[in-house]
Parts: C-alpha cells; structure tokens; sequence
C-alpha cells in the first residue's frame, strides 16, 4: 500500500459544541431518517454596540475551577486532614503505623476527601449536558417555555441535524454561517432593498437574516430534503421577515449545471420570472462555509464567474470560511489544505484579464458588533469580491491616426 487513507462517514456539527447551555430538541426525522433538532438562536438586537469578546455567550471556553487544598492539621496535633493518625517521629515510620494504612490483603488503604470539602458550585458558567428531547410532529409550541423567556423577535429558530454523512454538511449550522449572519445583522444599510443571491444556503440562516431588510433573497443549494429543510425554518421565522416585507424565495442552483433548473415538475425549479428578477436585479451574492472540498470550490468559483457575467448590474460577493487545521500523512504537518485552495481561488479570480469583467478582492474586517451567541475563534474569515464592469478608454480620432 502506498498511501494509508483514513475516512470517516460522519460529520458533527458545530453547534451542539458551542453553545452548550442551548436546547437542541429533537422534532421529526428526515426524509432519509437522519434526526432532526429545532435550535433558537438569540438575536442580541439591543447590543448592537458590543464586541465579539464581550458579546454574551460569545466564548464558551471552560473556566478554571477553584481548587480548594483541605486545610492540615496543625503540628503536633497527632492527626491529618483525613483524619489518619500520624506519630511524629524524626526517623522512619514505625512498622504499626504503616500497618495502620493498609487493607486486609496488604493493598494501601487510600482515605478519600469527603464530598463536603469540593466546593458545592463551580466557580464558572454552568454547562448544561445536551439532552434531545423527542418531541411530536403535531405540538405547536416545540420549545416550551423557553420561547417565552424572549420577544419572538430576539430569538432564531433553525431546524437542522447534528451529525450527517458528508455529503449533507449542509444541513448542519456552522460558525461560518454564523459569522455571515452576524455580518449582515451589522452592515443592515448595505443590504436594504437589494435582491440577494445566495449559493449553498444550508439550512437558510443567513437567507432568513438577509429578509429581514433585503427586498428578495434567492435561498438557493441542491437536494429537495436539504431545500424542503430550508422552507421550514423561513416558515418557522416568518414573524422576522414580515417587518421588512422581504420575501425568500427557495431555488435549486447545482454549481456542476451550467443552466438553471425551468422544469416546472422539479420541485424548487425557476420560473422565467425569477429567471428575468435573478439577473436585472441582483446586487449582492453570498456563500457561507462551502469550501471543504477542493472540486465544489472549483465549481463554486465557476458558477460565481458565471453569474456574474449574466447580471445586468455591478454585484458584491460575501464569502465567509473557516480556516480548518488539519494533520495530514502526506505532509506529516498541521496543513489548511481547503483553505489554502479557496485563497488561490482569489487570487486566480482577481488575476483574470481580457474580460469585460473586473474582479477585486478584499478581506473584511470581522471586528464588527457579535449579534448572535457562538463562538467567533480568529479562524472564522469574510472577503469580499466586488465584480465591476471593464470601461475602455475612450480613443479620440487624434490618437487612432
């Protein structure tokens, strides 16, 4: 064997990790059997001015224990903490004293602290144990109480699973999106009134964020339970979007077609409608976390290039990534083999010449306000690319002759 390969089918998820004081209750199964969880998300709206590090529950790091040393005898007193009787002596023990500390077989008898001296409540934050709740289909009201704690519009609710095969990443939460979410729940003004495009929507979070001021949001990946997914949470947040008047609009977008979806009997496919919206209209492209595999970044990238192409007007791209460390074999190193494709990815889209396209390429600074409670770790990116159209300098007849 040249190559020693180690695969792994499952995937976990992000957020029964990170936030683990949330409820993650278990509503339904999908239509291939993988559960389902229904998670809220608190909108921190009223804190707009706080940083990621002092966002509430922005960083679930574990908090050190106190640790309490029982106190000792005083010398002389004849007896230990434990209460195991010690002769001072200024030589060796004697042979009855070490007698004294062993079992019947001759095994040291070790006295245990009593419970009573641990401190009865950890000095950090507590951290709740993750317990799915099976719930009915038919309950209205699947989180409880809970729901009640909060305004409806404080709290995102997200249908999504916790574990799924590789190929259904996408219905998982991830930080990245989380960061995009937050991005957009910050630079509000910025997406007011647009029509917004985004590629591998997952589970629709930022889809759903982007509704609340955007005036039509193209939530768009490939796979009808992944997409019937989508449909459910922007159902489960109307209340959000019916403010701003946004409307979601469910699309299948596969970046390894080069055409859009028109079969009416598909579900989610496009109508010319849409079609003719998508392409006059939109000004604003997203893509959270969707680069973990070298040929989807590839086609993602390709399918980027080819919108932009179709679209009447100049358009923004928002890309949020994860920068993943990894032990490889092959380089017997920490590498960020994904990562380090999508930045070459960039930097080829930004050098492309010849077109009437032009590509820049900027990072954005993610110092912005955390709106939404996870964890925003230095790994978790956002760039920029902004598509503008090529002007040819105008040749005056002098310069031609």
């Amino acid at each position: 064997m040249d190559e020693i390969t180690f695969k792994s089918d499952t995937v976990l998820s992000d957020v029964h990790l990170h936030t683990p004081n949330q409820r993650h209750l278990m509503v339904r199964l999908s239509g291939v059997g993988q559960p389902v969880f229904l998670s809220q998300f608190k909108l921190l709206w009223n804190q707009a001015s706080q940083t990621d590090s002092g966002a509430e529950g922005g960083n679930h790091r574990a908090h050190p224990a106190e640790v309490t040393t029982p106190a000792r005898s005083p010398p002389g007193s004849g007896c230990s903490s434990e209460g195991v009787s010690l002769q001072a002596g200024a030589g060796a023990t004697s042979q009855e004293e070490v007698a004294a500390q062993l079992d019947e077989d001759g095994d040291l008898d070790v006295v245990r602290r009593p419970r009573a001296a641990s401190p009865s409540e950890p000095s950090g934050p507590p951290r709740d144990k993750v317990h799915p709740m099976i719930l009915t289909q038919e309950e209205d009201d699947v989180l409880g109480d809970e729901a009640q704690e909060s305004s409806p519009y404080d709290v995102i609710k997200i249908e999504h699973t916790m574990a799924t095969p590789l190929e259904d990443v996408g219905k998982q939460v991830w930080r990245g999106a989380l960061l995009l979410a937050d991005y957009i729940l910050s630079q509000r003004d910025l997406f007011r009134g647009r029509t917004v495009l985004e590629l591998g929507a997952g589970t629709g979070l930022a889809s759903i964020l982007a509704a609340t001021v955007a005036q039509t949001v193209y939530c768009t990946d490939v796979g009808a339970d992944l997409l019937a997914m989508c449909q459910r949470n922007i159902a489960l947040n109307s209340h959000l979007t019916a403010t701003g008047g946004g409307v979601i609009k469910v699309k299948e977008l596969d970046w390894l077609k080069d055409d859009l979806c028109t079969d009416p009997e598909v579900p989610f496919s496009w109508s010319e409608e849409d079609i003719s919206d998508l392409y006059g209209h939109t000004t604003i492209l997203l893509a959270a976390e969707v680069f973990y595999d070298d040929d989807l970044t590839d086609a993602l990238f390709k399918t980027l290039c080819r919108l932009a192409h179709k679209l009447k007007n100049a358009s923004t791209a928002i890309l949020s990534v994860e920068k993943r460390l990894n032990f490889t074999l092959r380089h017997l190193d920490v590498t960020c083999e994904a990562y380090d494709h999508f930045r070459s990815c960039l930097r080829r889209l930004e050098g492309l010449t010849g077109g009437r396209l032009r590509f820049t390429v900027e990072p954005v600074d993610v110092s912005f306000p955390q709106l939404l409670v996870y964890e925003r770790i230095q790994q978790l990116e956002l760039w920029k690319v902004f598509v503008e159209p090529v002007t040819e300098p105008v040749v005056s007849a002098d310069t031609a002759s």
